[in-house]
């Protein structure tokens, strides 16, 4: 799309040929997508009460933009986020040659606070795992759900969008597609190997299938709602929270405390760092990083063990 910068043209349409770009040029998945269409419509909302338009708007109009979502107790993390969207949205236009500058380029960034969810002790996971007794159907997803969850660190979006070609139960390994469609392998333990098959070779995800699918998509999950649908995040919270309501857990849980449990046991149990990288699906190491931060006692006794002035003579 090659334009003159003055060329009469919608905000709208702008935004709709950026997304466009981005889901075809770049393979971003459909939950970002979802999320820069609904910031971008934000930001589009917010040049038209003050009068401004994107072929036009300014560094300066973009800094009045971010002071005015601080001063409103917008959460740091939602205006960092739309001005991401933003940044690449205009370095889009830039590149297009819709318009000649990128207003974005000048900006600071929004920082926000680094926001670690605190990991279940191992004591924890072994209760959490155990608080689901019974053989019925809900029992038995509901415990391979939580064992799938631990032994693999898998994204809950990864979770609801498993297939059950995609599990490989003889060798424990199972295919996951990650952000923007990545795939990769992850393997699994023993333990989790057994509810799986518990869940599938039983009654459990038998039981919970409808006589009539609704949809293929439903028909190849692995984990179904009560009415017979591939699971959605909403059911997985709140499986997740009600295992820790019976494991007698206070704190409020999610499946990405699971996630982040899962990362932090390996590595204090001697896992290297880009083998957690690989399987938690990061593109960077420093993500992996932030995700597992060892606790400050096992780094002090790692210090102890390894390091030349704290070895005993």
């Amino acid at each position: 799309m090659t334009r003159s910068p003055l060329s009469p043209v919608r905000a709208g349409e702008l935004v709709e040929a950026f997304l466009a770009w981005l889901t075809v040029e770049k393979g971003r998945a459909t939950n970002t997508i979802i999320s820069y269409r609904r910031d971008l419509m934000a930001y589009e909302l917010w040049l038209a009460e003050h009068k401004l338009k994107i072929l036009t708007v300014k560094a300066r109009h973009l800094d009045d933009l971010i002071d005015e979502r601080r001063n409103s107790g917008e959460a740091v993390a939602s205006t960092a986020r739309l001005l991401a969207a933003v940044r690449m949205f205009h370095s889009y236009l830039l590149t297009e040659d819709v318009r000649t500058d990128d207003p974005t380029s000048l900006l600071e960034g929004v920082r926000v606070p680094l926001g670690i969810p605190h990991p279940l002790s191992e004591k924890e996971i072994q209760d959490l795992l155990g608080s689901v007794v019974g053989e019925s159907a809900d029992a038995l997803r509901d415990r391979a759900l939580l064992e799938f969850l631990y032994a693999t660190g898998a994204r809950i979006s990864e979770v609801c969008g498993l297939n059950i070609d995609d599990l490989d139960l003889n060798n424990s390994m199972v295919r996951l597609f990650g952000k923007g469609s990545k795939e990769r392998l992850v393997p699994f333990g023993k333990i989790a190997a057994e509810a799986l098959r518990d869940y599938l070779q039983r009654d459990g995800r038998q039981s919970l299938a409808p006589e009539v699918w609704r949809s293929s998509s439903d028909r190849d999950a692995v984990f179904l709602t009560n009415r017979g649908l591939r699971m959605n995040r909403q059911k997985a919270w709140e499986i997740v929270r009600l295992a820790g309501v019976r494991a007698g857990i206070t704190r409020q849980l999610s499946p990405h405390v699971m996630r982040h449990s899962c990362a932090t046991h390996m590595l204090e149990h001697g896992a290297d760092l880009r083998i957690v990288q690989e399987m938690l699906g990061h593109a960077t190491i420093s993500t992996t990083q932030v995700y597992t931060r060892v606790s400050p006692e096992l780094l002090f006794q790692v210090y102890k063990k390894s390091h030349p002035r704290m070895r005993p003579t």
